[in-house]
């Protein structure tokens, strides 16, 4: 089998002056919290130290990024700016004059791309639901129309409509959509061949969210922006616009439901959050691109983790009293054992190879991914079992190992047993954070499908195993 190319060399920890102990001590702390990862990998002086998947993720497959995507429109807006078809100071108003509603007030006709990137337009809060329920068809128009209690430029709120109109500013003004602009001054250069994109019904890539990399691709971005646009001897962003997206712009409050993360607290960027050591793109439930240019040091991360700090502080107390502190050779060895072995739990319980159940499910618990009265089937099939959840989802589970399917387009894996009367299978939308356990008692003759944390577009199963990815249909 051909060896999977690269994007990045690979050194030892020792080589690359980083201890293999800090990097344990980092693991430690991350299974002593429960914190559930599923990629990490950890880039010093260029050079991947460190890499590892939680099974059943895997370095080939991408990953869902959620509001890590913004900090690449940020580079395509700059890339825009580059060319001289974009400006700072250019008004949302001017640049998409059709999608301005009847009556805008003054200040949104003054709202510029510096108030989009920084998220500095006015509003106290994300504007996302109130938009797209007051203009369903057109989330630009709709936040246009939400209230601006602030005045432009004196407040951070973050503010998931700044960036959807950035990523449809850039397709206006470069006649390229975001993906297609991305891909050929960006990926491809790179060598980074499979970026995948969640859309709205149009076609039109979110921008805010739904860019699907590989644990890779995300280290290499970093890596990149550490060099100040510079991939090789190819220049693929101004170093001007690295600098200015990746500096603090406004200060950042405590955001009401969110953790008091200190990281949090120091600042937005341009689609950048600061931290209290460098710089980072982050999306929802650990989606992390931490940059650190006083360390020559990048982290990606990706996982299903509740709150940023989770990461973030093991970083930062595990990870950077070990830089230029290298270890042994047998140190390194250690860690590339464990790296190798690292593993979600699997399902417990028996076989029970003849055994097939047939039953409805319950979706009283709230966000259930299937809905109530669903028929749910399990069969036994080649050691294994076939799931099948309503007259399209059937879906392939193993016992003891992970089994792969497609059954509407999007890869899931799976595995179950049966606990006593209860058949137990845990569901991994496995190019997402996500995942549901499914849950069927055999006397009750009734199912529970829980998501271990619900998708922020829809709780249903169906809409994330589609293809083409498109979690928000209702939306033009």
């Amino acid at each position: 089998m051909a060896s999977r190319p690269t994007l990045l060399p690979r050194s030892a920890p020792a080589a690359s002056g980083i201890s293999s102990r800090s990097i344990t001590a980092l693991l430690d702390r991350l299974e002593a919290q429960s914190v559930e990862c599923h990629s990490i990998m950890v880039v010093r002086h260029g050079h991947v130290v460190a890499e590892g998947w939680w099974a059943p993720y895997s370095a080939e497959r991408p990953h869902l990024l959620y509001s890590l995507t913004k900090s690449f429109t940020s580079v395509a807006v700059g890339l825009a700016i580059a060319d001289g078809l974009l400006s700072l100071d250019d008004r949302l108003v001017d640049v998409l004059p059709d999608h301005v509603p009847a009556g805008i007030s003054a200040q949104g006709r003054r709202l510029t791309v510096h108030h989009l990137l920084s998220m500095t337009a006015g509003h106290r809060t994300d504007s996302l639901a109130e938009a797209w329920e007051r203009e369903p068809g057109d989330l630009v128009k709709g936040f246009l129309r939400v209230p601006f209690p602030e005045a432009e430029g004196t407040r951070h709120a973050y503010d998931n409509p700044t960036t959807f109109i950035l990523a449809r500013m850039v397709e206006r003004v470069t006649g390229r959509s975001l993906p297609e602009l991305l891909d050929e001054r960006l990926f491809t250069p790179m060598g980074v061949d499979h970026a995948e994109w969640d859309r709205v019904a149009s076609g039109a890539a979110f921008g805010f969210h739904g860019l699907h990399l590989t644990t890779e691709a995300v280290a290499a971005f970093g890596e990149l922006l550490l060099r100040g646009g510079l991939w090789g001897d190819r220049r693929l962003v101004p170093r001007e616009w690295v600098e200015l997206a990746t500096r603090r712009h406004v200060d950042t409050p405590q955001i009401e439901d969110w953790s008091k993360n200190p990281d949090a607290l120091c600042g937005y960027g341009y689609q950048f959050w600061m931290s209290r050591h460098g710089y980072r793109g982050e999306g929802a439930f650990g989606q992390l691109c931490v940059v650190v240019p006083s360390s020559d040091l990048v982290v990606a991360v990706t996982g299903a983790i509740m709150q940023g700090e989770a990461v973030l502080d093991p970083l930062w107390e595990c990870l950077l009293p070990g830089l230029d502190h290298a270890g042994s050779s047998r140190d390194d060895e250690i860690l590339a054992d464990r790296l190798r072995r690292l593993s979600l739990a699997s399902v417990p319980g028996s076989a029970a190879p003849e055994r097939s159940v047939k039953a409805r499910l319950d979706a009283s618990v709230e966000d259930s991914a299937l809905p109530d009265g669903t028929t749910v089937t399990v069969e036994p099939v080649d050691g294994g079992w076939l799931l099948r959840l309503g007259p399209f989802l059937n879906i392939e589970a193993g016992h003891g190992e992970w089994r792969e399917s497609s059954p509407l387009g999007r890869p899931v894996v799976a595995a179950g047993a049966w606990q006593g009367d209860t058949f137990v299978a845990e569901v991994y939308v496995i190019t997402t954070p996500h995942r549901v356990r499914l849950s069927v008692d055999a006397d009750a003759g009734t199912a529970m499908a829980t998501w271990n944390v619900v998708p922020l577009t829809s709780p249903s199963l169906a809409l994330h195993v589609r293809s083409p990815l498109m979690t928000r249909p209702d939306v033009a």
